[in-house]
């Protein structure tokens, strides 16, 4: 996986910002040995967290957290996601550490897994803190959600706070930094349309709204292409089916989608590249040809796309989102009028569709 550093470096300031590591980290012997990283994927880690402003390196001698970070301030930026190890993540957390480093902020790191009870603690924590900002990306944003009394606290208290990817829709006026979802599902059923393929099928996730855009995207493209609505086409998933999938290579999700919605359709629409290389990968141990029998497309065109036996024609984000969402709070924190933003795609043509 590109950028193993930055996801070690996430794990290792997650510990100091839980209070795992007040003052030393283990020893680069004892990381290699408890993350089962390479000594030179540590260094590339602690280099990083001395980079940003959180921690102290001595020659000869242990690394230590720096007085600022544990004494918590204004200056203090905290970053939420939901998963340390998603293939997205690194790059964007780089690109949020540069832009705020520039400008004399540090961060603190919190994951969710995208689970309710997880983020709720983290916000309860997050309101006891004295910190600058909240750059967040919501869980299950496609949900109703019992932690929005403690978003709204956010705001009371005058917290800035940006969201990444995607919002709540019971937030109002709530700054987002976010891809078109919903153009970008329309410009990938465009493509296949203009291919020449009139059924498609589709596998989205069901519990996060960027899944939901992206969704209509491709339906309204299908309907103004004046072709049927393919709702026996499309399968949904969730972040917990995603795990099996994902984390625990159980082919279920894939089986079921071949057996129940592709039945005749020639293309399908993934909701990312991971999705689409596992599907990829699943349709030719069973010997079909890509894209000659099945073209399969996805968005995010990241190194899932080139890796994938059949290269993913996938959709490229046009902007680093990491940097934009750094650039907005900034703003909002000093004072500059804010508001949210949301980017087009740019369509990667390669060898599945």
């Amino acid at each position: 996986m590109p950028f193993k550093y930055l996801v070690l470096a996430a794990e290792l300031q997650a510990k100091i910002s839980d209070g795992t590591f007040t003052d030393k980290l283990p020893t680069e012997g004892k990381i290699v040995e408890t993350y089962g990283y390479s000594r030179q994927t540590v260094r590339r880690a602690l280099d990083s967290l001395v980079e940003h402003g959180l921690i102290e390196k001595r020659r000869g001698s242990v690394s230590r957290v720096r007085q600022r970070v544990r004494e918590r301030d204004n200056s203090l930026i905290a970053i939420v996601t939901t998963f340390s190890n998603d293939y997205i993540f690194p790059t964007v957390l780089q690109d949020i550490q540069t832009v705020l480093t520039a400008n004399g902020y540090s961060t603190i790191l919190f994951f969710t897994q995208n689970e309710i009870t997880s983020e709720r603690k983290i916000l309860q924590d997050l309101l006891r803190k004295p910190i600058g900002g909240v750059i967040i990306e919501g869980t299950k944003t496609a949900l109703p959600s019992p932690n929005l009394d403690l978003y709204e606290k956010l705001i009371q208290a005058n917290i800035p706070t940006v969201f990444l990817h995607g919002t709540y829709s019971a937030l109002q006026d709530t700054l987002c930094v976010s891809d078109d979802n919903f153009g970008g599902g329309y410009m990938l059923a465009r493509h296949l349309i203009s291919r020449g393929h009139t059924k498609i099928a589709g596998i989205f996730k069901s519990d996060d709204i960027q899944g939901h855009q992206r969704y209509l995207g491709f339906l309204s493209a299908m309907r103004d292409a004046g072709l049927p609505i393919p709702d026996n086409h499309v399968c949904w998933y969730s972040t917990e089916e995603r795990r099996y999938l994902l984390d625990y290579g159980h082919p279920d999700l894939l089986e079921h989608f071949r057996h129940f919605y592709l039945q005749d359709c020639t293309a399908t629409i993934c909701y990312n590249d991971e999705v689409a290389d596992r599907l990829i990968r699943y349709f030719l141990t069973l010997g079909y040809h890509i894209p000659e029998e099945m073209a399969v497309v996805s968005f995010d065109n990241s190194y899932y796309s080139d890796l994938c036996p059949v290269p993913i024609t996938s959709l490229a984000h046009q902007i680093k989102l990491g940097s934009e969402a750094a650039r907005l709070i900034l703003d909002r924190i000093e004072g500059r009028p804010c508001e949210s933003h949301s980017f087009s795609w740019r369509l990667i043509k390669k060898q599945s569709g």
